[in-house]
């Protein structure tokens, strides 16, 4: 059925060339309402039925092989891109640019969902939430609330956590601890918490940094405060459900994930790895993971692979795979010399962990290594800063200074296949991936790439 309605759209375009041309110019792109759009100016309404055909056939190439984008590090928290597959080669240009618009201060990434690219970012006195079009740029709505967060360090005073896209939600997480649902379609606020203001959280180093984890109709965040470390808020309405350990906030975002059956929630906190049963708030599991001094900072998210959970972190703690057995955790390493991840979170595939080993300031390597064994299969020294997606068989990585670079996921050599400049300045937020679109961002721009093949 497909393939004939697909011939059906070929020969009318080809009978209809100039006059699409010609549509195409006033419309001024090409989304999936500007296709629809075509067909009704071109064929005749006394053809009801060829019609129909054509505009169920835009519907279906839509919707095959589209997959969004709609938290950190993806559907799944894991890294993994699983859409169409991705050009394996960039002209001396790099990919197309779909478009480029300027955005306030910041290090949240972007999140993409339902036909919505979802920025965070401050404009002045405000954390603004805004809806942006994937395929034009352009703004869909705008979600603004006062912000007065003041960065000690000097660093960028924007929010850092990114938004989360679940059930017609968009749920953020600001600098000062500010926890907002949104609906996604009207950009209108549903409920807010303040969360440093209701559970006496402390500023911290950095403000708030950790994405919420939205699993059963429950919004959890590490909000590091003395009347509770890891809270739970209803998803429609932001009642608290449950408060669990009082572990200080950490930078790092939580995974989810069934392991023996049992369906855990895995937080890296301030003080160490927990696991958490989402709908009590019960601790499955706790292990002490951080540096013995206060710059302890824990910013990589867990990776869960199988009954492992790999964990990582700078200062001190090193990292280390770990078969959760009930309540145990048996080590089968643990290392500072292997790992260590500052910022960016490893992705793994097919046994092997790929990401970056060392303190971001001094110019962290790029590594290769056995999940089971902590081996190092290769090593690609003052690699510098950055993050890694992993696509097919393909390393996606953002360094920090702007380059994009594809690579083989080899665990036999580094293998660079493409590379091309896409932003200047420094570039720290993660990218999103969605739908063979790359939407990436540095100090001031928000940009799109066409990376299908």
């Amino acid at each position: 059925m497909a393939v004939v309605m697909m011939r059906v759209m070929i020969e009318t375009e080809h009978r209809s060339k100039k006059a699409i041309k010609t549509v195409t110019a006033a419309q001024g792109g090409s989304g999936q309402s500007r296709r629809v759009e075509w067909y009704r100016r071109l064929l005749p309404m006394r053809r009801p039925l060829v019609l129909g055909i054509a505009l169920t056939a835009v519907a279906f190439v839509a919707r095959v092989g589209a997959e969004d984008w709609p938290q950190f590090l993806g559907p799944s928290r894991d890294g993994v891109y699983r859409g169409p597959a991705l050009a394996e080669e960039w002209d001396g240009r790099g990919p197309a640019v779909v478009w480029r618009i300027p955005v306030g201060a910041g290090f949240s990434g972007p999140a993409v969902a339902q036909g919505h690219v979802i920025l965070f970012h401050r404009l002045g006195d405000e954390e603004v939430v805004q809806a942006i079009d994937p395929r034009t740029g352009e703004s869909q709505w705008r979600y603004a609330y006062p912000t007065s967060y003041r960065d000690d360090f000097g660093f960028d005073e924007g929010p850092r956590a990114v938004p989360v896209v679940a059930e017609g939600i968009v749920y953020t997480f600001g600098a000062q601890g500010q926890l907002h649902a949104i609906d996604l379609d009207k950009g209108t606020r549903i409920w807010s918490v303040d969360t440093m203001r209701r559970f006496g959280t402390p500023k911290g180093f950095f403000g708030a940094a950790g994405s919420p984890l939205v699993e059963g109709g429950r919004v959890m965040a590490n909000v590091g405060g003395q009347q509770g470390g890891i809270a739970a808020f209803d998803a429609r309405t932001g009642e608290v459900l449950w408060t669990a350990t009082r572990d200080g906030a950490s930078y790092s975002s939580a995974a989810v994930a069934t392991i023996a059956g049992d369906r855990q929630a895995i937080f890296l906190t301030r003080e160490g790895l927990v696991g958490l049963e989402p709908a009590t708030g019960d601790v499955l599991f706790e292990r002490p993971w951080r540096a013995r001094t206060a710059s302890s900072v824990n910013v990589a998210t867990p990776l869960v692979i199988g009954d492992l959970i790999f964990v990582s972190a700078e200062y001190g703690p090193g990292a280390g795979v770990f078969r959760l057995d009930g309540a145990t955790l048996a080590e089968l390493w643990a290392s500072n010399e292997v790992l260590t991840n500052h910022y960016a979170t490893s992705v793994h595939r097919d046994g092997v962990l790929y990401g970056f080993h060392g303190r971001q300031e001094f110019g962290p390597s790029l590594r290769a290594v056995d999940l089971r064994t902590g081996r190092v299969r290769w090593n690609v020294d003052q690699f510098r800063g950055g993050t890694v997606t992993l696509a097919g068989d393909r390393l996606l990585i953002l360094r920090e200074r702007g380059e994009l670079v594809l690579a083989d996921a080899s665990p036999e050599a580094y293998r660079p296949l493409a590379s091309a400049q896409i932003l200047t300045g420094t570039v720290r937020a993660y990218p999103a991936l969605s739908d063979g679109y790359l939407f990436a961002r540095n100090d001031d721009t928000l940009i799109c790439l066409d990376l299908r093949p």
